[in-house]
């Protein structure tokens, strides 16, 4: 048993180290918002959709009924997530780049899957996203509807252009898969990252995804295109 031998100057220490310890913050409204979205971000990315809302909001460090009051069912919450993880991470300026008519085709394509890989893809958007469509494709389906309005039409216009054609027909199963080809490799890019915990190419580059290979995937898929599609394709 220790023996203190100074108490008193003990208790001095203590009631000094509390009179000097920062008062806890309350927290406003939007900022508890804030810490229950990015608590049950990491949470689904880690757990997938099967937990409880108790078991979620005792990994964030609140109350079951404080988090009842911001997201009364876990189907909010997930609505919630997916607008921040996906929705909210689409840039406007991405549309900007691929509706640049000057601009190479391939340099675009390029940027854009660059930048998407490197900052859109994170641990918690490709996890979410694989537990979504393990489960109940909620998530998966709408983000996947997303890029059959904002993204594809894009690429597949673009890749028409550096065949050299104009046409506006409808995509052929042969344009789409192809396409899916290159899009699904990038993915796929995060996926060996995120979910095998494997290095990408080397283990200089496990948190970015450099460049010179996102072009070669490009120029490779474009290079496909016009030698595939240019006399075969009925849609040009």
């Amino acid at each position: 048993m220790r023996i203190q031998k100074n108490p008193e100057r003990a208790k001095k220490v203590e009631a000094t180290a509390a009179e000097g310890a920062p008062a806890r913050r309350r927290l406003s409204v939007s900022e508890r918002e804030r810490q229950i979205v990015d608590g049950a971000i990491q949470f689904f990315a880690s757990n997938g959709f099967g937990g409880q809302l108790r078991d979620l909001a005792k990994s964030i460090g609140v109350t079951h009924a404080l988090l009842y009051h911001y997201f009364p069912t876990k189907q909010a919450l997930i609505d919630r997530v997916y607008l921040d993880v996906f929705e909210g991470r689409w840039r406007d300026s991405w549309d900007e780049l691929l509706d640049d008519t000057k601009a190479d085709v391939e340099d675009k394509f390029t940027t854009f899957y660059a930048d998407y890989v490197n900052n859109a893809l994170s641990r918690e958007f490709v996890r979410i996203l694989m537990f979504s469509g393990l489960m109940d494709h909620a998530i998966s389906d709408r983000f996947f509807a997303m890029l059959r309005e904002r993204l594809f039409p894009r690429l597949i216009r673009e890749t028409r252009r550096f065949r050299g054609s104009t046409s506006r027909a409808k995509p052929s199963e042969r344009e789409l898969e192809l396409l899916m080809g290159l899009h699904g490799g990038m993915f796929y890019i995060s996926i060996r990252r995120w979910i095998y915990g494997q290095d990408v190419h080397s283990e200089a580059m496990h948190d970015t995804c450099d460049e010179a290979l996102v072009r070669d995937r490009v120029r490779g898929y474009l290079q496909a295109s016009r030698e595939l599609l240019t006399q075969k394709n009925p849609a040009r």
